[in-house]
């Protein structure tokens, strides 16, 4: 349900965007009269959410009071739980970077061990920069599996035993909880990092798995259910003896996934075991593990050149582990996807390496949970409360 127009939380969101910084300008943005316009941002003012200060330059007689949001008392974390790490950024609500950390941790131990560890770090990066727990107002958390995005339940994650249905959001004292998958929190990290101004990208995440994360604009699109972007269950032809964790057979992360090229190294007699061991193999500079990757990329251009087709995205950004060998993975990437693309579809089209790399996870779990926090919707029942 939408706020109505100039409500509490209109006025804040144009407040936080640096649109309106005096009640003049809210007063001329919004059309609303001065006192429903100060009855606006005292009711903001009292809840801590704007202060009031006389910085402003006169243009004559007494300089203008300027607003602007009120960071000192509120804050907010991001987790990116992988699947043998734990990153955490506390927040303000700006999206300034208080303090951060990362712990190794298995997320195959389940809830129970993971989501202790998950507070205690929290706790820790509050406490480190002086802030109570009172004050954190949104937790965002990106976790390696499909989710449904309006409960935060994980839905059958493969690599997470334990978590299926788990209600992750419930664990947490005080915070609204937001729970999505990793390569959405990703691309929203990436987004509003490096891509503000882009109206349409999709973010593939190339570890073990690959996943997709689409912007479109400048909003996060998860589809009917939270499944939106699954590239990895692509069928690629030629390859059916690749079987999948998921049950079928040629499946791009199957053969394109940082698993499936840890495998194909052993196999040759380079052991490996994960996508870090093939970036590992890469940068030493052996041939086969090259030839692989550079082979990966074609395969992943495959299936995005048909994305591009029907999305027509201005950037597609590459991240995850095997993109710190991009230089490897995106020449195939580019070599399929401009060949296989429709030359409309691809005239302004650029692919690009992550720009935020490993923090795009914890970045934009926490620009999650400040967009919930600051929404018109949210504002409101603040201030009605």
């Amino acid at each position: 349900m939408s706020s109505p127009p100039g409500s509490p939380g209109d006025v804040l969101t144009l407040i936080s965007a640096g649109s309106a910084t005096t009640r003049s300008d809210l007063a001329r943005v919004t059309g609303l009269a001065r006192s429903t316009i100060s009855q606006r941002v005292d009711a903001l003012i009292e809840r801590g959410l704007v202060e009031e200060s006389d910085s402003g330059e006169s243009t004559g007689g007494r300089p203008p009071r300027q607003l602007r949001l009120h960071t000192d008392e509120h804050s907010v974390a991001g987790v990116d739980l992988g699947a043998t790490h734990c990153r955490v950024a506390l927040m303000d609500l700006t999206g300034a970077v208080l303090a951060e950390s990362e712990e190794p941790l298995h997320i195959a131990e389940g809830p129970e061990a993971v989501l202790p560890q998950v507070d205690r770090l929290v706790d820790q990066l509050l406490a480190e920069v002086g802030r109570p727990r009172a004050g954190l107002r949104s937790l965002g958390i990106g976790v390696p599996g499909p989710v449904e995005f309006a409960t935060g339940r994980p839905n059958n994650p493969p690599i997470m035993p334990g978590w299926n249905d788990y209600p992750i959001p419930d664990y947490f004292r005080g915070p609204t909880v937001l729970v999505d998958n990793d390569v959405n929190v990703m691309a929203l990290g990436e987004h509003r990092n490096a891509f503000a101004g882009t109206g349409h990208l999709l973010f593939v995440k190339v570890g073990t798995g690959i996943g997709c994360g689409i912007v479109t604009e400048g909003a996060l699109h998860r589809g009917a259910s939270g499944s939106a972007g699954d590239i990895g269950h692509i069928r690629v032809s030629g390859h059916e003896e690749a079987g999948c964790r998921c049950g079928n057979s040629a499946c791009l992360e199957a053969v394109a996934g940082g698993a499936a090229l840890a495998r194909r190294l052993t196999e040759l007699g380079f052991p490996a075991e994960s996508g870090a061991d093939v970036v590992r193999l890469v940068q030493s500079g052996n041939t086969q593990a090259l030839r692989l990757v550079r082979e990966a990329g074609r395969l992943i251009g495959e299936v995005l050149a048909g994305l591009v087709n029907f999305f027509n995205p201005e950037v597609i950004v590459i991240g995850g582990a095997l993109s710190r060998v991009h230089e490897h993975l995106l020449a195939g990437i580019r070599e399929t996807v401009y060949r296989r693309s429709l030359p409309l579809a691809t005239h302004h089209l650029t692919i690009v390496p992550s720009r935020t790399g490993v923090n795009a996870a914890a970045l934009g779990a926490g620009i999650l949970a400040i967009e919930h926090y600051l929404s018109p919707e949210n504002i409101n029942r603040i201030i009605n409360a």
